[in-house]
């Protein structure tokens, strides 16, 4: 046999060997090329539940029924986050606006491989939850106390997503995935309306004579020392319990 002869018998085995080697790597990077958008999907639904948290959290100090004056209630909230933040891109903003369950509302890259949404209904995918808690520190609660400031105004937003599984795709299909995030932000609904009541307030006023610093006890104790002070050190001893609310420092006037 010669060399030729021994070349030709030898290419009948290797037919078919390019096709087990692209099987072969199909089996390994199909479900990475499926695996990595919905990954991305998953991530940006995230980030969008953090978004709202906040949003929920400052509309909660202001308009929701738990603030002082709110209107909203615990359902238009849910209705506004669901609609602006989980629904199409360029949603309006306008009063009573629901998202519906259906693809002209939805977010069109919030779906899997197969087109199916992964929030499928908005109503039970994505909660929405606003709380009002009192400050429980003791100092904490001392001071807004003695400020005359409100105490249940540690306000929290929570979006909690449920996302659907993915049918017929392991183990995205009994995942059950859940995403939940929250913002809490500390209110403050005092405003003065004068300098006057800015010094009232921090020295103490008729109600609170003390004051939440108590300065004029400070004052009364400092008194005996303020002229060894003023020998010591040349200058003025601290004018302990002056406020002077207008005031400002004098490099912040160049």
């Amino acid at each position: 046999m010669n060399k030729r002869t021994a070349c030709h018998a030898r290419l009948p085995r290797q037919r078919g060997q390019s096709t087990v080697e692209f099987v072969v790597l199909a089996l390994v990077l199909v479900p990475l090329v499926l695996i990595i958008p919905l990954l991305g999907k998953y991530m940006d639904i995230a980030q969008v539940a953090a978004v709202a948290s906040r949003y929920a959290a400052f509309q909660s100090t202001v308009s929701h029924s738990g603030a002082l004056g709110g209107w909203k209630s615990d359902a238009l909230l849910a209705q506004e986050v669901r609609r602006r933040f989980f629904s199409n891109s360029d949603a309006p903003v306008k009063t009573g606006d629901t998202a519906g369950d259906f693809n002209a509302h939805r977010n069109p890259l919030w779906s899997d491989h197969r087109g199916d949404p992964l929030l499928p209904a908005f109503a039970g995918n994505v909660a929405v939850q606003a709380t009002h808690k009192s400050i429980a520190q003791p100092f904490g609660a001392l001071y807004a106390k003695g400020l005359g400031l409100p105490q249940d105004n540690l306000v929290t937003g929570r979006i909690t997503v449920d996302i659907a599984n993915v049918a017929g795709f392991e183990p995205f299909d009994t995942l059950n995935l859940s995403v939940s995030r929250a913002t809490t932000v500390l209110a403050d609904t005092w405003a003065a309306g004068e300098p006057a009541m800015v010094e009232d307030r921090i020295k103490g006023d008729g109600e609170n004579p003390l004051g939440p610093f108590a300065y004029k006890i400070t004052d009364l104790a400092a008194a005996p020392i303020k002229p060894f002070l003023w020998l010591e050190f040349g200058a003025p001893p601290p004018d302990i319990g002056r406020v002077e609310p207008d005031r400002v420092p004098s490099d912040r006037l160049k």
